[in-house]
């Protein structure tokens, strides 16, 4: 009898290329959309350094390779995200941004999406550390 192994949403969504697509359009989105300005204003002028610390850790968080555990160890995330005040408008902000990119890059995947947006709920209300 053999073991039937679930597909990850790494690979649901298309791997390496499919994730740093989304993280690219997430951070063009956060970069442009006005919705986003107060999530925007927190991060570095250039958005290129949390583009690829955001890429390694979906990477691994989405059940592909663990390239953020690799290159810089466990996440931590709620400890690295602690000198940022995160109240509930900047977790919705973040996550307009990342719902957006998925609507665009998942749109013929409705249950993953509807998966992935319980996921990042979860995850991004974890890291509020303010009202």
């Amino acid at each position: 009898m053999s073991e039937t192994q679930e597909i990850t949403p790494y690979e649901q969504i298309g791997g390496e290329l499919a994730v740093r697509k989304l993280v690219n359009r997430f951070y063009e989105i956060m970069d442009t959309d006005p919705v986003a300005a107060g999530v925007r204003a927190i991060h570095q002028p250039d958005l290129t350094l949390a583009a690829e610390k955001l890429f390694l850790f979906l990477s691994g968080w989405l059940g592909g390779p663990p390239l953020f555990v690799e290159k810089y160890g466990h996440p931590m995330l709620r400890a690295r995200h602690l000198p940022f005040r995160i109240d509930e408008r900047m977790r919705d902000e973040w996550l307009y941004c990342m719902y957006k990119a998925m609507d665009e890059q998942l749109a013929e995947q409705s249950d993953l999406k509807a998966h992935l947006e319980q996921a990042f709920m979860r995850t991004a209300d974890f890291m509020r550390n303010a009202g």
